[in-house]
């Protein structure tokens, strides 16, 4: 149930859907997770796992814990069964989609309501904490669209690759000596052998 290093696996084009949030970016992906605020004492445990093809990945597994509020006297343990699907990078590994599926059957009419009135409830402040940090965004690359930015990410989206533009004179004029300096030799050498 942590979630402290799963962000190192994801790719920062991930994209993420489940049935009541969706989003994309490794960022958000970082952020606490419903269960660690909702319930006590959240346990998780896998039925199954197999690879659908060499780029996707099932996993089916079960999610158990007592509601964190009075609720919990009430309407016992949540039991979520949760079938995740992962899409992978073939060539990182790194996950480019996970999408998940619930299912609350085996849980008593209270928890299920509670269950999904705190997902509702965790996925509107997630949405907008979303918000706040696109806000922060926009100011944030409206600030650096006027200054001359010299290294950028590559376009593909490998976190791994960074190109620098350098077009600056002193290249240029190097590059044009360099030029100058070939078809003097190559003019020499036709005079020579001609």
């Amino acid at each position: 149930m942590a979630n402290g290093h799963t962000a190192t696996v994801v790719s920062c084009l991930l994209r993420k859907a489940d049935p009541v949030r969706s989003f994309s970016g490794r960022e958000k992906y970082k952020r606490p997770l419903w269960a660690t605020d909702a319930l006590s004492n959240p346990r998780a445990s896998i039925q199954e796992m197999k690879m659908l093809s060499t780029s996707e990945l099932s996993i089916k597994w079960t999610m158990r814990g007592k509601p964190k509020y009075v609720i919990s006297v009430i309407g016992g343990d949540l039991i979520v069964k949760v079938s995740s699907k992962f899409t992978l990078n073939q060539i990182s590994g790194q996950v480019i989609e996970h999408e998940d599926v619930w299912d609350v059957s085996a849980s008593s009419i209270i928890a299920q309501t509670y269950f999904w009135t705190s997902r509702r409830l965790f996925a509107f402040l997630e949405a907008g904490k979303d918000i706040v940090d696109f806000a922060k965004e926009s100011t944030k690359k409206s600030n650096t669209e006027n200054k001359n930015v010299e290294i950028y990410p590559d376009p593909l989206g490998d976190p791994t690759k960074f190109f620098q533009k350098d077009d600056s004179f002193q290249r240029d004029a190097y590059q044009f000596a360099l030029f100058i300096a070939l078809v003097y030799f190559v003019v020499q050498f036709l005079k020579n052998t001609l």
